[in-house]
């Protein structure tokens, strides 16, 4: 199974014999209310937020503790059926998705933040936290835990260190795995352990923490988690500036990067973007007309206000069609709230939309823009782009009238060509939502032969019936 073949779990659906034995030993383990076998239990859990197909579960496990979830790892072990660990199904790639005979091992349940440590600025926290939820209680004592995926309102952590989430705030901050110390993990054979200790530096043995996150389930089941802290930042300031082309807004978001004013959150939208928002969200406040939009904030405690200064003045030096310094808390919240719009506003222009989560080297972002919008003309379907222009991850994202076959078939041609455009940039083709189901396909071209081998063997070592969420990320 490790190769992605999910046989034997099709084999427990056909044998009703195994499957209750299976069961049999699930609810002796777990108690009957934890394991849900109910048609609507099961349709609820089957996939991700990225729509992509999924298979036919055997089971829903919803764990309490960490010897629950290794008595689940050890029971497939036994049986070798699948397990597959979900989250809050926020996931964009298909990377918790069912597959056929599995066993669904929702982490939702163990949602405790069990200890914040202000001297050693640290959190440990089980996997089902919501993301907000743990912002906020570290923002509490005067603590900060930075990255922001988009979904943080629902997401949870066990789910951001599986695909090694990142956000607007990755550009002066990172992504999450930058503020994962150590974890507590069930192996596939059921075996706990903890991956490293939990200080500043530890470079004894292989970063084994650093090859879980990013995993997507694939090398061990996350049960708690240590993360690194901040003190709390300053007042958030900004500016928001739009520009008659984008290649204007991206020379001026280099010269923001090159210069001592780091922004927290550096982001841009092009014009197919800015025309969705402003059809589609009523009183966004953004200006109509514009090409592109060129959004940069500061957190700093000393020097926010003179950040947002700087801002205002490269975007001017780089022929700004308006500059709006974003000061007051409300018109940021506006201004952020028009930026997280933009999916469903893509999305509303047809009915239905692919988003993309490529990356590219900064020096290749305007031949990027101008072979998407190449590409787009060519399939004649609308190709939003916007995200994270200061360290290059951006998302393209292709609207299509799902009613409509070659508007379908079309939006899949363009989906695979954008992935190949990224590689062929010198990128890569997911710089946040993982790989999953959805990106398998581009992986020969990104990595190569002699890499991919080399992944499958770590796969391997840890888990060498591939039982766990066989068919993903590898």
């Amino acid at each position: 199974m490790s190769g992605g073949d999910v046989g034997t779990g099709q084999a427990v659906l056909a044998d009703p014999v195994r499957a209750a034995a299976v069961l049999t030993e699930l609810r002796a383990a777990l108690g009957d209310a934890a394991v849900r076998t109910d048609a609507a239990s099961l349709a609820a859990r089957r996939g991700d937020a990225s729509g992509t197909s999924s298979g036919t579960p055997l089971v829903l496990v919803l764990p309490a503790t960490t010897a629950q979830v290794s008595a689940v790892a050890r029971i497939a072990s036994t049986h070798r059926i699948p397990v597959v660990p979900q989250g809050a199904l926020s996931g964009l790639a298909g990377g918790a998705n069912a597959v056929d005979g599995a066993i669904l091992l929702a982490l939702t349940a163990m949602d405790a933040i069990v200890r914040i440590d202000p001297v050693d600025q640290v959190a440990v926290v089980q996997p089902g936290v919501v993301t907000d939820d743990l912002a906020a209680a570290v923002a509490a004592v005067g603590l900060f835990y930075p990255p922001d995926p988009a979904s943080s309102s629902w997401s949870t952590i066990g789910g951001n260190i599986a695909t090694n989430a990142g956000g607007m705030r990755c550009v002066k901050y990172g992504v999450t795995r930058d503020f994962v110390r150590s974890l507590e993990v069930v192996l596939a054979d059921g075996r706990v352990v903890r991956t490293g200790p939990p200080t500043v530096k530890h470079v004894a043995g292989l970063d084994l923490t650093g090859l879980v996150v990013g995993s997507e389930g694939t090398l061990a089941i996350v049960t708690e988690a240590t993360l690194a802290l901040l003190p709390a930042p300053g007042e958030t300031r900004g500016m928001c500036a739009t520009f008659a082309t984008i290649g204007d807004a991206l020379a001026a978001a280099n010269a923001i990067m090159a210069g001592p004013h780091r922004p927290s959150t550096l982001e841009i939208l092009d014009a197919v973007v800015l025309a969705a928002i402003v059809a589609h969200v009523p009183d966004n406040g953004l200006p109509v007309g514009a090409q592109a939009l060129l959004l940069a904030l500061s957190d700093d405690r000393a020097g926010g206000a003179d950040d947002a200064a700087a801002y205002a003045r490269t975007a001017r030096e780089h022929a700004a069609l308006t500059v709006d310094l974003a000061g007051d808390p409300a018109r940021l919240d506006a201004l952020l709230a028009a930026r997280r719009a933009f999916n469903p506003a893509m999305r509303a222009l047809r009915g239905a939309s692919i988003n993309e989560d490529i990356a590219v080297p900064r020096s290749r972002l305007a031949e990027l823009l101008a072979r998407l919008a190449d590409l787009s003309a060519e399939l004649g379907l609308p190709i939003g782009t916007g995200g994270h222009v200061g360290d290059g991850n951006l998302h393209p994202v292709i609207a299509f009238d799902p009613a409509a076959p070659a508007q379908r078939h079309a939006a899949e041609r363009a989906h695979l060509r954008i992935l190949a455009l990224a590689v062929d940039l010198g990128g890569t083709v997911t710089g946040e939502h993982g790989i999953g189901v959805e990106k398998l396909a581009a992986l020969d071209a990104e990595l190569g032969p002699t890499v991919r081998e080399l992944q499958r063997s770590i796969k391997s070592a840890f888990d060498p019936q591939g039982i766990l969420n066989p068919g993903k990320k590898l």
